[in-house]
């Protein structure tokens, strides 16, 4: 089977977890992107993170915006999913490069910087929930455990985890969420955090072949696991040429009146998945007539 997430219960339903297995998409969002083994690694990892906060939500037009802006090379990670498992994303510098950090993995907090995380649901309200909080250290996993504690008051442990190939294909992604309900007894806190204390690392699990189940029942086997759901997901982008149509006319009648005296075709890329579409001078003269 391909990449899926799985949606799971433990503790008398006192803790609620999900986990994923990501290697087809992050390698999707990896070639689409061209991006350098620590963009890939960045990238990666909020790409799994989106699509497993992205099912936490319960409409069908519900959409998740994760957005890191930090002083790194990468500058910025953004990704958008919905609550069927579809996630997108990209980084503002796909070609970053740093050397390793001091455990020799890939230096994703390095690559980020000091910065802010935003968190944007638009659940078809008047106005879209925001919140936001500081980078703790640009590793992703560790600032939106963070970002879960401060801004949405729910204890999380979040780990993540991208493993590339010498040839800087990606050979394994994936992570976790596991979140304590209120109520919960502190004598099971402990025991979990003593627990989580003492797991291997993302990547050492993915490495040794874990499933998503696989890496639930190790951190919470002895707390009765029931796992719900099981679904699918991918790396899908919804653009077409009429949204790019839409954001062209955007730019003002005197934009396009340049392009069009410029009097060659225009190739313009989608920010997400990198796929070109390009406008004649007869198109782009018919949105000059559309635009206000």
């Amino acid at each position: 089977m391909g990449d899926y997430i799985v949606r799971a219960m433990a503790a008398n339903q006192q803790i609620r977890a999900f986990a994923i297995t990501s290697r087809e998409l992050v390698e999707k969002a990896r070639s689409a992107h061209n991006t350098s083994p620590v963009a890939t690694a960045a990238l990666g990892r909020l790409l799994s993170a989106g699509a497993m906060m992205g099912i936490m939500m319960k409409g069908d037009k519900d959409v998740l915006t994760l957005q890191m802006k930090g002083t790194g090379p990468l500058r910025g990670n953004t990704v958008t999913a919905d609550s069927k498992g579809n996630v997108k994303g990209y980084v503002d510098n796909p070609d970053a490069m740093l050397p390793p950090n001091a455990k020799g993995k890939l230096d994703v907090g390095g690559a980020i910087g000091v910065g802010i995380l935003n968190v944007i649901r638009d659940m078809g309200l008047k106005e879209p929930y925001n919140g936001s909080c500081e980078l703790k250290t640009g590793e992703i996993g560790d600032d939106l455990t963070y970002y879960f504690a401060t801004s949405e008051q729910v204890p999380s442990a979040v780990g993540l985890g991208v493993l590339m190939n010498k040839d800087n294909t990606v050979k394994q992604a994936g992570g976790f969420i596991i979140q304590l309900m209120p109520f919960i007894p502190d004598e099971m806190v402990d025991k979990l955090e003593a627990k989580l204390a003492n797991v291997k690392s993302v990547t050492s699990m993915l490495d040794a072949g874990f499933t998503p189940e696989m890496i639930l029942e190790e951190l919470l086997g002895e707390f009765g696991l029931e796992i719900t759901e099981k679904m699918p997901t991918q790396f899908s982008c919804n653009c077409d040429k009429h949204r790019i149509e839409k954001a062209l006319i955007s730019v003002g009648r005197k934009n396009l009146n340049e392009m069009v005296q410029d009097g060659k075709p225009i190739e313009v890329g989608c920010h997400f998945c990198n796929t070109k579409y390009e406008f004649t001078v007869e198109e782009l003269k018919e949105l000059i007539k559309r635009s206000k």
